[in-house]
């Protein structure tokens, strides 16, 4: 669960305006679309502190600002491997019922990245936990079995998240027949 260990690890160590976090610009601006294109599903997350969890999106995980409105308080952030997902704070409109922690309850988001240890070396450098550690596994997906590392994270407001990096397919194993 997150708690104070967590709020200490996004500010422990300030990022300058200019340095670049998991290969990608800190410093961005009121943006534009996002470079990848418009996903065809983004995922928009209530959040109680826009500030928090774009201190946990944008320097742990290494999303970057497509654009933002600073008035709403609202981002739009994205990879460069083509994952989005909005925040905005809390304001009241949308919630279909009470809000409870840790938010996002039967809701895991899975953000597929091309370097996996970079983005869990960030983490770790910067103390935030893990709700579970790095392991390898192979599903099944049809006529084969696809494999991928993950490790799992909770955002600030409890929001369940695996980090995954493929790893390849193969033919179906003789235990999955």
């Amino acid at each position: 669960m997150v708690g104070a260990a967590s709020e200490e690890a996004l500010t422990k160590t300030p990022i300058a305006a200019d340095e670049f976090v998991a290969g990608h610009m800190v410093n961005d601006g009121l943006g534009a679309p996002p470079k990848s294109g418009w996903a065809r599903m983004a995922p928009e997350l209530f959040v109680d502190s826009i500030e928090k969890s774009l201190a946990f999106w944008r320097d742990l995980l290494g999303f970057r600002i497509a654009y933002q409105r600073p008035d709403d308080p609202f981002v739009y952030l994205e990879r460069p491997e083509g994952a989005q997902i909005m925040l905005c704070e809390r304001y009241g409109e949308w919630e279909t019922g009470p809000f409870e922690r840790p938010y996002g309850r039967g809701v895991m988001l899975q953000v597929s990245v091309d370097d996996l240890d970079t983005v869990l070396a960030t983490v770790v450098s910067r103390g935030w936990p893990i709700y579970r550690g790095l392991r390898e596994v192979w599903r099944r997906l049809g006529d084969r079995e696809g494999g991928q590392r993950e490790f799992f994270l909770q955002d600030p407001d409890g929001y369940l998240i695996m980090i995954a990096e493929k790893i390849g397919e193969r033919p179906l194993s003789q235990r999955a027949t």
